[in-house]
């Protein structure tokens, strides 16, 4: 078999001990006349065996002069040092291995029958463009530095991976290149350094086999699993998101395995809460705390006993436990510590803490099945790798903040991505102010010249459906205070329980007629401050007890009142606001697509919005009033799809509700401000603030001359005050109604004047309905109704 076969290199590689035996030449001549007799039977050896000068790829003659090769490397591989150095003879950019010494061949036999030697870090491309420099070096003259560690993973006997550094020794090769070889140019040069990862421009310029590599190296092998296991400790906690990766553990286990020489330990953390003087769980996949065991979080004093607690919260220094069960049957329960290692079957431990100078920030648990086997002794190698975990933690901690921030500033304060360029502008020119000692100031944050588009989808009847939802509730509670009453005024005639008994009756007579504002405050008054310390005197009377008792499981904790239909009220209310705001939010991209704008939302009794845009927020030298008419039909569509979408999911609310839509139209641009005060943005101007004005109180506005509000039910109306805003408007709606969004009766209103603001109208249109998301039919609100019933 030949060492070129089944290999792609520009080496044709011939094994020569040529430049080795050219050494022996030289101490042939020496004055010392032991090392000139040495010399002299080498070239003997070399002389009867020409192939071994000459050069040679049949790897059976490597077998058939071995004891030759022996003996010429002899100097090489002393005898005095072949159990304690690792080194080998070997072709380059090969596996093929000729010679070694005994330690190197014990590692090998160690590892097993089946491991296989392989150099780690070098890719398949990567070998063959490194074979090129070092032509280029050695036939070109060209210093181009390729250089970067090898290394061999070799397990031991245990199954433990060991990482052994190579070091080659090149000082015994010859490249020539062959006769039809063409000669690296100049220009070859500057194309190929600008051009790494292009394997074939270098097979090209290097085709396979075109030089002749003579020779052998010798690789110089040492054992750097502790240098090894600590650099990939670092490795392992650069980057994010490594707790998401399901493989992350398993190589941090296999990494302290390597560092400590242990087969059977694991790796866990625990987190420090500060602010709550607890250790919590780490999140993560794989992620195990031991001390913590199945606890989510527990108390520091609750899960350490007073020692190990100064030990490891006030001092900042680790300890072992280097047989848990001895411990166990010393500590006596005084050591929850132990008491939870002992639960878990773990034998040794060692607790490091991971802390700064600010303080402890976690704790590093590894563990071991066996006693003994994690001890105060190798407890001490964590030293050399504590500095890499506090700093992966702190960068951790500080990235969660960050997170923690961001959440927050997005379903707090957030700052809409079509004007972040702005926050960004500014936070970076208070940031130069403040570095260069000048007084740092957020400057104003306005933006001229944008048009405004406000939306929004209104519960009708909201007061009243809460004021029916609190009648009711108060109702119950005062049917059951009176049952109670009644009851004990049978075993007890106490004139006092029938003056209670005429209270309630009135006050449910005033909630059948005429229920105030303050009638619920009066109510609950009276409840809390004359019925409750009666109840309180009558909890043990055996006649009425369960009533009491059954009385205040129907109240509710927190807001101290019977909480049935408000609550009921409450969640429909919170779950309209919720779907209408996510389908909101997911158009919202869809248009943010089409052209950058500032889109804010809000909850009320239903969801607002309002949208600006203009050339002043996209920064770019490319709006068009297109965009501005193109986001009003989108508007439009959107508030058809919002109705159709409330009234599918309708029957699925608690309390039945009703909702109707408005748009207002803005025909002027305007200017808009960021309120650091409010974290929001307000029109700017006097002028401006018009329609603000409007904005607040046109929803409510009535149609001129009627009783008849703006807004109905199954009907979108649209407010505006100039022509051409109507112009615009019939044309989308015409369009809506080719697309089946909309039904055919349109009808244009005049509304009554609002305060400082006159000559609005409206054009008013009902929403085709759906049944559901697959219904190709459309309703009217009143059909759908009726089908929603039936």
């Amino acid at each position: 078999m030949d060492i070129n076969d089944n290999i792609e290199s520009p080496f044709y590689l011939n094994v020569s001990f040529n430049k080795l035996l050219e050494q022996y030449e030289v101490l042939a001549n020496s004055d010392d006349e032991f090392i000139v007799t040495k010399a002299k039977s080498i070239l003997e050896i070399a002389n009867a065996y020409p192939e071994l000068r000459k050069g040679f790829s049949d790897i059976s003659i490597l077998k058939t002069r071995e004891k030759e090769i022996s003996t010429i490397l002899k100097d090489s591989f002393s005898p005095l040092l072949t159990k304690n150095e690792i080194k080998t003879a070997s072709v380059p950019l090969h596996n093929l291995i000729f010679n070694s010494s005994e330690r190197f061949k014990n590692i090998i036999n160690t590892a097993g029958k089946n491991f296989e030697l392989q150099i780690k870090n070098m890719p398949e491309d990567d070998t063959y463009i490194m074979a090129c420099t070092i032509i280029l070096n050695f036939c070109y003259g060209y210093n181009l530095n390729f250089k970067r560690p090898f290394y061999y993973e070799i397990p031991d006997e245990n199954g433990i991976l060991h990482y052994y550094k190579i070091l080659y020794n090149a000082d015994f090769c010859e490249i020539i290149p062959k006769e039809k070889t063409k000669r690296i140019t100049q220009a070859d040069y500057n194309e190929l350094i600008d051009n790494f990862e292009n394997v074939a421009l270098w097979k090209e310029k290097f085709p396979p086999n075109s030089y002749i590599f003579k020779g052998f190296v010798i690789s110089n092998i040492f054992d750097v699993t502790d240098d090894q296991s600590i650099s990939n400790i670092k490795s392992s906690l650069i980057g994010e998101d490594k707790r998401k990766n399901e493989n992350f553990m398993d190589g941090f286990h296999e990494i302290f395995r390597s560092l400590l020489m242990l087969k059977d330990i694991k790796v866990g953390f625990s987190i420090y809460n500060k602010e709550d003087a607890t250790f919590e769980r780490v999140y993560g996949i794989g992620m195990s705390s031991y001390l913590l065991g199945d606890k989510e979080n527990e108390k520091c004093t609750e899960a350490l006993c007073g020692w190990s607690y100064q030990r490891l919260l006030h001092e900042n220094k680790f300890f072992s436990v280097s047989n848990v069960d001895d411990a166990y049957r010393k500590a006596k329960d005084c050591a929850p510590h132990i008491k939870s290692l002992h639960d878990q079957g773990i034998k040794s431990a060692i607790f490091a803490p991971i802390a700064n100078d600010e303080g402890l920030m976690g704790v590093i648990e590894i563990v071991s099945k066996k006693p003994q086997v994690l001890n105060s002794i190798n407890a001490n190698k964590l030293v050399d790798v504590m500095p890499f975990i506090v700093s992966a933690v702190e960068r951790s901690k500080n990235e969660e903040e960050n997170l923690i921030e961001a959440i927050i500033q997005q379903e707090c304060t957030s700052v809409h991505s079509s004007v972040k360029w702005r926050f960004v502008k500014e936070a970076r020119a208070f940031i130069k102010d403040e570095m260069n000692g000048l007084e740092p100031r957020f400057k104003k944050i306005a933006f001229d010249n944008i048009y405004p588009l406000y939306g929004q989808i209104d519960i009708k009847g909201s007061s009243e459906a809460r004021n029916k939802a609190t009648q009711q509730d108060l109702v119950l509670q005062l049917k059951a205070v009176k049952e109670i009453f009644k009851t004990i005024g049978e075993s007890e005639d106490l004139p006092i329980y029938e003056q209670y008994i005429y209270q309630i009756n009135e006050y449910l007579k005033g909630l059948k007629n005429n229920f105030q504002v303050d009638s619920e405050q009066q109510i609950s008054s009276f409840l809390k401050e004359d019925i409750e310390p009666v109840f309180k005197h009558l909890a043990t009377v055996e006649i009425v007890k369960d009533k009491i008792e059954a009385y205040y499981l129907s109240i509710n904790d927190e807001l101290n009142v019977l909480y049935k239909h408000r609550k009921a009220y409450d969640d429909t209310i919170a779950k309209i606001n919720y779907e209408m705001a996510f389908l909101l939010d997911k158009k919202q991209d869809e248009a943010q697509a089409m052209y950058p704008h500032y889109f804010e939302r809000f909850k009320t009794d239903g969801v607002e919005h309002n949208m600006y845009i203009g050339e002043s927020i996209t920064k770019e030298d490319s709006f068009n009033p297109i965009y501005l008419y193109n986001l009003r039909l989108w508007q439009l569509q959107v508030m058809c799809e919002m109705e159709n979408s409330y009234y599918q999911m309708k029957s699925g609310f608690p309390v039945s509700l009703d909702v109707a839509s408005m748009i207002l139209v803005f025909n002027q641009p305007l200017s808009i401000s960021f309120r650091m005060d409010e974290k929001q943005f307000d029109v700017d101007g006097t002028y401006n603030a018009r329609y603000e004005i409007v904005k607040k109180r046109v929803d409510k506005a009535y149609i001129k001359n009627s009783k008849e509000r703006i807004t109905q039910k199954g009907k979108i109306s649209i407010v505006y005050s100039q022509k051409q805003d109507e112009i615009e408007y019939l044309r989308y709606i015409k369009f809506l109604q080719s697309k089946r969004y909309l039904d055919t009766d349109v009808e244009i209103v005049e509304l009554e004047d609002l305060q400082a603001v006159t000559g609005l109208k409206a054009i008013r249109v009902s929403v085709l309905y759906h049944k559901d998301k697959d219904d190709k039919e459309f309703y009217t609100y009143n059909d759908l109704m009726k089908e929603i019933k039936a």
